[in-house]
């Protein structure tokens, strides 16, 4: 028995055979050695050859290449005809990437190994999958080129750990000619690509791990679209409540507006009805607003009807729901409170106006700014939002008729 290439014996005097095919028998033991080089031309001479030859023959064509004749590189590439983003530059798809090589045999992944580190890529070399799992494990790889056969964990097993951890890892299955059924499986397990072996041009690994970088930064700018996307939906979404809030908000008060108040205002009489409950409504308006106006600007009236929204939202409890109604009205819309607990807040209301300190106040009628109340319940007081309004409404003008500054029911 004799060593040949890698360490494995050979029998006999014949071509020896393993998953590479048929090499030719050397006698004498040829091993890889690693040199110093420049190009990937320079590895096919010298002491190894021989040896790199017999592992990368012309050979016949296969499916990596279907021409024994050296393919140019830019064939490899992916002729790109959409992008969501710009595709990548010349110089971004030759940036540097860590590359984990997983083959038993130290010849071939010595060779490609070294292809890499000559193309700028930071390869790391693992004699086993056991050793190359652990290596992703400490640290995944973008991309990673794994042998199928291997003693103890093979490719297609190491294939389905690395994309368990990192679904994103690109891993090229290296497979003999006789393995295609294992590479059409890898393929189908998540494998970006293979690479049949004996291989016919040491270019068609940097073709390869080109293609495979121009892909990874495809990934890397679409996630960023992505992010950028998910961003811009959100502040849209933000500036859709804010337009939402807008449209259902008084400018000047911040109370809620007149349209808003229609629509809670009848889901709160669905909700009376389904449940048997019930609610009242209070309607409010400034007294002798007008002549405050005239004598003090419009300005200065504007700061009064933002001191009984204040007012209204400080004495209002959580569920009570306060609105501007139009000019100097206001409502408040009390879910759940029967007609005499609507009677007592329109009372606290009132008397918490009568007695705020308003500018210019002692201008008005009695030295004070009050406002009349008129308080309505339902379902009592009607069916629809606008029958209990039309009844609160009708309880507010016999307020006025009986001197302002006071509340009915």
């Amino acid at each position: 028995m004799r060593e040949g290439l890698g360490g494995y014996p050979t029998h006999g005097a014949g071509p020896a055979h393993s998953r590479f095919g048929a090499r030719p028998d050397f006698g004498t033991p040829i091993k890889f050695q690693p040199c110093a080089v420049d190009n990937k031309s320079d590895l096919l001479s010298g002491a190894n050859a021989e040896a790199i030859r017999a592992l990368f023959p012309p050979g016949p064509p296969n499916l990596t290449n279907p021409d024994p004749h050296p393919t140019p590189i830019s064939s490899y590439f992916v002729k790109p005809q959409l992008f969501l983003v710009e595709a990548p530059s010349a110089e971004e798809v030759h940036e540097k990437l860590r590359v984990l090589v997983v083959d038993d045999e130290p010849t071939i992944r010595g060779v490609i190994a070294q292809v890499l580190r000559l193309d700028g890529h930071d390869a790391t070399e693992a004699a086993s999958a056991e050793e190359g799992l652990a290596a992703f494990r400490a640290r995944p790889f973008p991309v990673v080129l794994t042998d199928v056969v291997m003693g103890g964990m093979n490719g297609l097993q190491l294939l389905r750990e690395i994309t368990a951890i990192e679904p994103e890892t690109l891993v090229v299955i290296m497979t003999s000619q006789a393995s295609l059924e294992t590479a059409t499986a890898a393929l189908r397990a998540g494998a970006y690509d293979f690479l049949t072996k004996p291989f016919d041009d040491l270019f068609m690994i940097t073709a390869l791990i080109e293609r495979a970088n121009e892909k990874l930064l495809l990934q890397t700018r679409n996630r960023l679209l992505t992010k950028q996307l998910e961003m811009y939906a959100g502040e849209l979404e933000r500036l859709n409540k804010g337009l939402k809030g807008m449209a259902e908000r008084d400018w000047l008060t911040g109370l809620l507006n007149r349209r808003r108040l229609h629509s809670g205002l009848e889901e709160e009489l669905a909700r009376a009805e389904r449940q048997g409950g019930e609610g009242s409504v209070i309607m409010l308006d400034v007294d002798h607003f007008k002549k405050y106006n005239d004598q003090h600007g419009h300005l200065a009236g504007d700061e009064v009807l933002r001191g009984v929204a204040k007012l209204l939202v400080d004495s209002a409890a959580a569920d009570h729901v306060c609105a501007r109604y139009g000019g100097e009205e206001f409502v408040l819309l009390l879910p759940g409170s029967d007609r005499s607990t609507a009677m007592a807040q329109a009372e606290k209301i009132r008397h918490l106006v009568e007695t705020f300190p308003f500018e210019g106040r002692e201008t008005q009628p009695a030295g004070i700014i009050s406002v009349s109340l008129g308080v309505a319940s339902f379902p009592a007081g009607g069916a629809t939002g606008d029958a209990v309004l039309g009844r609160a409404d009708d309880a507010l003008y016999r307020a006025k008729e009986k001197g302002r500054n006071r509340v009915e029911g």
